[in-house]
């Protein structure tokens, strides 16, 4: 299990280093009179240091180098 575990944070990892973070968008109401709805689209970027990937790689790394063989 550790194995299956190490491996996807070594995943995990190389995404976080190679994409450096993430967006997603939400939608907010500019305005609301009645029959009127107006809304607009914000896009909202989370970055993601290069550290935190290369700190999730050397904990996917240490899972596999310590993992009991089965």
């Amino acid at each position: 299990m550790s194995k299956t575990v190490g491996i996807v944070l070594i995943a995990l990892g190389l995404i976080a280093v190679v994409w450096g973070g993430f967006n997603y968008t939400t939608r907010e109401t500019v305005v609301d009179i009645g029959p009127i709805h107006a809304t607009r689209d914000k896009e909202h970027n989370i970055p993601l240091p290069p550290v935190v990937g290369a700190l999730v790689i050397l904990a996917g790394v240490a899972l596999l180098v310590t993992a009991k063989k089965e």
